[in-house]
């Protein structure tokens, strides 16, 4: 599921305080935190740069999540993704566009950008990509969509006594990646949002904190044929993220029995005692070919907004083609899970 809007880790939480923030997210939106998925390795580009071209085929990846749907006007993000291996150049290239929108007042973000990494072989063994990610991004808001305090009344509504409706706030931003690996383990870090881009529809200094996540993980089982598809394989893997003064922790592991694949996840941060030791449950399912993935995935809460937010659903699709030209040199392939 996971928080994105800036509450002290003391404040209770319940169905009706959500609601309240919803209310007024552009007041709150100075305080944001970025989108989170739970099937990291189904979008890819946005979890790191660096898997930009990590296939050697063209891949494109269409993602979805409706966060807490019990509460009204909640949390939608839409992704689409194209990515392809330039075997000439030993490089990957991207392009990224997210939208999220939340809140009564529609309150948006847009961002659009390109990636780049480039593959580097260690030794026989070990592969690094380091990439890059520049973007622009863009907030928005619909004024007239919202109520404030001063334009209800018994009698009815009265017009408000607000501010004006403000401009869309646009500017650009960058993030940068790493990834290592080898036929079994990877371990990767991304560093977001380095040029902190401005968030604020008026005149305040507001930017968007840096993100940094780490993520990895080992495949434990790999069953396959020389030179044919992986058949079956358990992972384990972890995906820690820091922005701000807000931290989340997923673990979990991957089991794929060709052509499924089943998931089981934990979100929390064991040991903190506020509330905040636990979040989610995450559930997937899905449905891999040779070009198609297909996964479905549902957040249960287990934290305090049990019972308030209906949880979450994902829904992801991967599609890789390959093109008519023969490449001249192969890509390693990534041991991680597709979802």
């Amino acid at each position: 599921m996971g928080y994105r809007l800036g509450f002290g880790r003391t404040m209770p939480l319940n169905k009706y305080t959500i609601l309240f923030v919803l209310m007024f997210l552009p007041i709150l939106c100075s305080y944001s935190q970025d989108p989170r998925f739970s099937q990291f390795y189904a979008n890819p580009l946005y979890l790191a740069p660096s898997f930009a071209g990590a296939t050697e085929e063209y891949r494109i990846a269409v993602n979805y999540r409706n966060q807490w749907p019990a509460i009204p006007n909640a949390f939608q993000t839409y992704s689409f993704s194209f990515d392809h291996f330039f075997a000439n150049f030993n490089s990957g290239v991207g392009i990224l566009v997210m939208h999220d929108r939340a809140g009564s007042g529609n309150l948006s973000k847009t961002n659009i950008g390109i990636q780049y990494s480039y593959n580097i072989k260690v030794n026989k063994y070990i592969f690094i990509r380091p990439g890059l990610h520049m973007y622009y991004t863009q907030m928005g808001l619909d004024f007239w969509k919202l109520r404030f305090s001063d334009g209800m009344s018994i009698s009815g509504d009265t017009p408000t006594t607000e501010q004006p409706p403000f401009e869309n706030v646009k500017d650009i931003d960058a993030g940068v990646s790493i990834l290592g690996y080898t036929d079994r383990i990877w371990i990767g870090t991304t560093v977001d949002h380095l040029l902190r881009p401005k968030e604020s529809f008026y005149d305040e200094i507001s930017r968007v904190p840096i993100k940094v996540s780490v993520f990895g993980g080992l495949q434990i089982i790999k069953k396959g044929r020389l030179l044919k598809p992986l058949e079956e394989s358990l992972s384990v893997a972890f995906h820690f993220e820091v922005q701000d003064k807000f931290t989340q922790l997923d673990l979990g592991l991957y089991w794929f029995k060709s052509p499924l694949v089943f998931g089981f996840w934990y979100r929390g941060l064991p040991g903190i005692q506020d509330g905040f030791d636990r979040d989610a449950i995450v559930l997937l399912v899905g449905y891999k070919t040779k070009q198609i993935h297909i996964g479905y995935s549902y957040d249960f809460t287990i934290s305090r907004l049990v019972g308030a937010t209906g949880g979450s659903h994902e829904v992801s699709m991967v599609y890789e083609f390959k093109s008519n030209k023969k490449k001249k040199r192969k890509i390693h392939a990534l041991p991680c899970p597709e979802f």
